[in-house]
């Protein structure tokens, strides 16, 4: 029966490591392969295996060293503001338009001159691309907020949502919509502020 139990240890920490991964994000790559490495090397030194034991337990080290250079770094954020027909935005759009579609399903773009259309950058690099556009005078209609998948750290949630919008309140807008029934995102949309608006979409407040 202990020898099932153990068995059934490392099948666990195999199925996590392999998990990490398929992982995209390399912070839940980390993360994940932190828990995995963690089940393994317990389990080497539990069986008596000691070179698995040692070698998981440097991995454990490797994953924690890289979290911490990731939390710890102090990255530049910028917001790139871009004219609607840009010809940069119209192919990263078309690049990444399979994953695009995951969040927002019924997304197509159309230059416009009256959508906002902003690149966030990362130390330079391009992270995103936010596209909205005015309702009204008083109100800002988010058609994409996309962030590539190895910055979905909410970094740039929270650097978009904070640095932008202040300047958005400043102009006179006070309130951002966006629909979305994607449950990724929406979890996203609520960590950011959102809340469920009436007419089913979700709503913040910028004063």
């Amino acid at each position: 029966m202990e020898a099932n139990y153990l068995e059934y240890i490392g099948y666990v920490a195999s199925v996590i490591i392999a998990i990490s991964m398929t992982m995209r994000s390399i912070v839940k790559f980390r993360w994940i392969n932190l828990v995995g490495a963690t089940l393994f090397s317990a389990y080497g030194f539990i069986i008596g295996s000691v070179p698995v034991g040692v070698l998981n337990g440097f991995i454990i080290l490797v994953d924690l060293y890289y979290l911490h250079q990731i939390y710890g770094k102090k990255e530049v954020f910028e917001i790139l503001e871009i004219a609607p027909d840009s010809r940069y935005l119209m192919r990263f759009l078309s690049f990444h338009n399979p994953d695009i579609t995951k969040f927002f399903p019924d997304f197509s773009y159309e230059p416009d001159k009256n959508m906002k259309c902003y690149l966030t950058l990362r130390d330079m690099a391009v992270s995103g691309v936010f596209l909205a556009h005015t309702e009204n005078v008083k109100e800002l209609k988010v058609a994409l907020d996309y962030v590539l998948p190895e910055y979905r750290d909410f970094k740039n949630g929270r650097f978009v949502y904070g640095q932008l919008y202040k300047k958005l309140a400043e102009t006179g807008v006070e309130v951002v919509r966006v629909e979305s029934s994607n449950s990724a995102f929406v979890k996203y949309l609520k960590k950011l502020g959102f809340t469920k608006a009436e007419t089913g979409g979700f709503e913040r407040y910028l004063c």
